[in-house]
């Protein structure tokens, strides 16, 4: 794969590489870096540049949802989550308010200060453990209000395995997320 690349010279001291969200590479440099030296630097991190294009690629491919599938699985997490909910808030020791879901583009889950949870109906087209773990994370936000050392502590005593769906989410959570209308 040939990767093309802008480069932006400025009176900066190192370089830096950055894929924006259409999948335009842009190097960044010291206004007389050398070009030889600027393709060994792409080269060296061909491998990152590769995988992070190929996410956005295929995130590009993915259908957008129509409404009324939005509004199916809606319906269908409005029933899955708050069965998960009552299995989960007393392992963890919380009571919990109301539960909303909504199509969100920027959150899985989310707990106010009063415990009222909502959470985002893309879930559903996430593996079910990773389900879990946002139940989880947002029901230790009834303990925690904040990602301290101790909240991920609570976390991890519920959910052992909480790095591995965390990371999944990192991974494919925006390919999802671009589905939405």
């Amino acid at each position: 794969m040939d990767i093309s690349y802008q480069i932006i010279r400025s009176t900066r001291k190192t370089l830096s590489l950055q894929i924006t969200p259409v999948g335009e590479v842009i190097v960044r440099c010291p206004k007389r870096y050398p070009v030889r030296e600027i393709e060994k630097f792409v080269e060296s991190k061909r491998a990152w540049l590769e995988k992070h294009l190929a996410k956005i690629e295929a995130r590009e491919t993915q259908p957008v949802l129509t409404e009324a599938e939005l509004r199916q699985m809606a319906e269908q997490a409005a029933k899955l989550l708050p069965e998960r909910v009552r299995y989960f808030a007393p392992l963890v020791g919380v009571s919990y308010g109301r539960i909303t879901i909504r199509s969100q583009h920027t959150r899985w889950g989310s707990c106010s200060a009063k415990g009222n949870l909502n959470f985002n109906c893309l879930l559903l087209l996430c593996p079910e453990a990773v389900q879990d773990y946002v139940v989880v994370h947002e029901l230790c936000h009834r303990k925690e209000l904040n990602h301290s050392p101790a909240f991920w502590a609570e976390v991890e005593r519920i959910c052992p395995d909480y790095k591995t769906h965390r990371k999944w989410l990192k991974e494919n959570g925006s390919s999802l997320i671009g589905r939405l209308p």
